[in-house]
């Protein structure tokens, strides 16, 4: 039987919260630790242990990134529909744990081990997992409070720090164990890491006030074809399992299936726009559709971080600090250490500078971030130049590289998330959000199209070998400044679509609440510019 929630920030709280909001923390924290400890790992794990090339596994990560991003479109829709937030999460917990574990079978290694199918199998667990997960726990946040609960960008903010710290935690533990016990210990790391937020999940479901239930529970147990249909809708995620199974091992279905997907979105949307909506709200739309097109050269040049850089730390870096070897996984943490320290500097910034109106336009933003993490590409090249040839890069520009990044991240990725809600349409929201995910998607598996040029195979000799690789950085670096620049000078002109004058309160929702997927820093700031 439902349980009637109560009505939502009612219920006993903890330092001004409702209580079910530090339960979530701890069981995304637990997720997040096990995805970013895999995360750390995984390219490294591909070609150390299989012995992929750097092209094969740069792949491989591609494909599996963007699956990622994918499947929270599925996961959100039946929980929307059928489920409720509360079983989808609890059902991609389940599976995600058992992904994790799963990932623990190495075998002898090489190509051809039987074990490999494991490894695959374990990846589309993990996918489907984080399909039902990351579409529904960050709704839960936003249905502890009321629509107009002053509260609610604090609390996201909050659960937002619970991600980063997860994702700290299990870079850091996860890749020590994984690289220098034996990979089946970091990945166990990660299990366990994510058995510890199921628990968290099932244990503190009372905090929940009810929330988070099916509103189809009459549906759910009407029997189709012998089973309740609850069951039926389980067992679909695993024939998704398969489906991710197979896909993530033949990449470029993936690709193509990302691109024709694409073109159908961008064509449906502009349909709608052209043929249904006033000129304003037309004009919204097609800034989105830009700001939409720029994340993606964004996220494929971010997301080089778990795949091209990791291997580049791995080889090409001096990581002895205080007399020891650091292992290259763990540097994965910088960028969510980051964020925790300089998400609330950008906060304040950015509220400051809107005080005195002189706060960027979301599209400004945009460019500064791109700006950033152009730079940041430059900054490591020059690093390495800097030295002798054949000497190592010193480990200060791998620092530097990750903070020029997380600023980067900082200035496009909550600002377009906020973008993408405001722009949309009350019935349009959903789609939109989508598109803003689908197009995260694309550049992850774009990613791993840049992180496979960098492979150096043909290269004869370990210096020719570090030039590849700083040649692709060198280039993908220029043109991420250079679209930088070229969105900081039609940012008037993107501002004037966006219509931001004649916006009106309506039923939207604030970024997180019912989306498709996580919500990367909806709560750390809401940029206001009706002015």
């Amino acid at each position: 039987m439902a349980t009637n929630p109560l009505p939502a920030g009612e219920g006993k709280t903890f330092l001004g919260h409702p209580r079910g909001l530090y339960m979530l923390f701890f069981a995304e924290m637990w997720e997040r630790f096990s995805y970013y400890g895999m995360r750390a790992l995984l390219v490294l794990y591909l070609t150390k242990h299989w012995l992929f090339s750097d092209g094969e596994a740069s792949m491989v990560y591609g494909a599996y990134t963007a699956l990622v991003y994918i499947t929270p479109v599925i996961g959100g829709y039946l929980a929307d529909r059928y489920l409720g937030q509360r079983k989808a999460v609890l059902y991609g917990a389940v599976l995600l744990t058992f992904g994790h574990f799963l990932m623990g079978f190495e075998g002898d290694g090489g190509g051809d081990s039987p074990a490999l199918n494991a490894f695959w199998l374990a990846l589309a667990f993990i996918i489907v997992g984080s399909g039902f997960l990351k579409a529904n726990i960050s709704v839960m946040v936003g249905q502890l409070y009321p629509r107009t609960d002053v509260r609610r960008d604090g609390a996201y903010t909050i659960f937002y720090m619970g991600i980063n710290l997860g994702a700290f935690l299990g870079s850091l533990l996860c890749g020590y164990l994984g690289e220098t016990y034996g990979w089946k210990y970091g990945f166990g790391a990660a299990g366990i890491g994510m058995l510890l937020g199921l628990i968290v999940f099932v244990i503190g479901r009372p905090l929940l006030q009810g929330h988070g239930e099916s509103t189809a529970p009459a549906k759910l147990k009407q029997r189709v074809a012998g089973l309740p249909f609850e069951w039926l809708l389980y067992l679909l995620g695993i024939g998704i399992v398969v489906v991710c199974w197979w896909m993530v091992q033949n990449q470029e279905v993936v690709g193509w299936a990302l691109g024709v997907t694409g073109i159908v979105l961008l064509g449906y949307v502009g349909w709608v726009a052209v043929t249904k909506l006033d000129a304003h709200a037309r004009n919204r739309i097609f800034a989105a559709m830009i700001l939409m097109i720029g994340s993606v050269l964004f996220w494929a040049l971010f997301e080089q971080a778990g795949s091209s850089l990791n291997l580049y730390t791995d080889r090409y870096v001096n990581r002895e600090m205080l007399g020891w070897e650091v292992p290259a996984s763990m540097f994965q943490s910088i960028n969510a250490l980051y964020i925790i320290l300089l998400a609330p500097v950008f906060a304040w910034l950015w509220t400051t500078l809107g005080r005195r109106g002189l706060e960027p336009s979301a599209p400004a933003k945009f460019g500064l971030g791109m700006i950033q993490l152009g730079f940041g590409f430059l900054v490591l090249v020059a690093g390495a130049a800097a030295v002798a040839s054949g000497s190592l890069t010193p480990v200060l520009f791998i620092f530097l590289i990750y903070l020029l990044h997380t600023m980067g991240e900082l200035c496009l990725s909550p600002v377009g998330l906020s973008a993408m809600n405001r722009l949309a349409p009350a019935h349009m929201a959903s789609l939109i959000m989508g598109c803003w995910f689908f197009a995260s998607a694309t550049g992850n598996f774009v990613a791993g199209l840049i992180a496979a040029a960098t492979g150096s195979e043909a290269a004869s000799g370990e210096d020719a070998a570090q030039q590849v690789v700083l040649d692709v950085y060198s280039t993908i670096g220029w043109i991420a400044v250079a679209v930088g620049v070229g969105f900081l000078l039609v940012s008037p002109l993107i501002k004037r679509l966006m219509h931001l004058d004649t916006l009106k309160d309506d039923d939207h929702q604030l970024a997180g609440e019912r989306e498709l997927a996580e919500p990367a820093a909806p709560g750390i700031h809401i940029e206001d510019e009706r002015k």
